[in-house]
């Protein structure tokens, strides 16, 4: 079990996460700990304040585990708009890979259109992905945990 002075944890949806390594290097600036859950075995560097989850293999069971822990002590990386629902509602902080924050302002909003783009994707109209991830998506969410971190660390 990983023990730190900061109260805050970090929890990593981590099968698809592009910024993992920044994650690591952000904490570790701040000593606060990180959960890295998948759903089976993730490589993780060797690190007292870095601890590996594997939730097991069924197709929640990641965001079950995360979201059964998230709190307002948490932060949560995820770019999974039910689990950052699920996180918003339990208090947690939450942000995706990209920088965007989820928030109880925004999180209805990011809901209706990721409902709305599965049920156009069920119907068969091609609404083309994600957009790829950029430098500027880095640098931004290398900007939003730090302020995350440092807001969560003054309350």
């Amino acid at each position: 079990m990983i023990s730190s002075a900061s109260p805050l944890r970090i929890f990593v949806d981590a099968d698809a996460c592009p910024v993992k390594d920044e994650i690591y290097k952000v904490a570790a600036r701040h000593a606060v700990p990180v959960t890295v859950v998948a759903g089976g075995f993730i490589r993780v560097p060797q690190d007292p304040l870095i601890e590996r989850v594997a939730a097991g293999a069924d197709m929640d069971a990641a965001d079950n585990w995360i979201a059964e822990r998230a709190n307002s002590a948490s932060i949560v990386i995820t770019a999974d708009v039910p689990l950052a629902s699920r996180c918003v509602k339990a208090g947690a902080a939450v942000i995706a890979p990209n920088g965007r924050a989820f928030t109880e302002e925004s999180i209805g909003m990011a809901l209706a259109v990721r409902n709305l783009m599965h049920d156009l994707r069920s119907s068969g109209e091609v609404t083309g992905g994600p957009a790829p991830f950029k430098s500027s998506d880095r640098s931004a969410f290398l900007s939003a945990l730090d302020q995350t971190i440092r807001r969560r660390q003054r309350a």
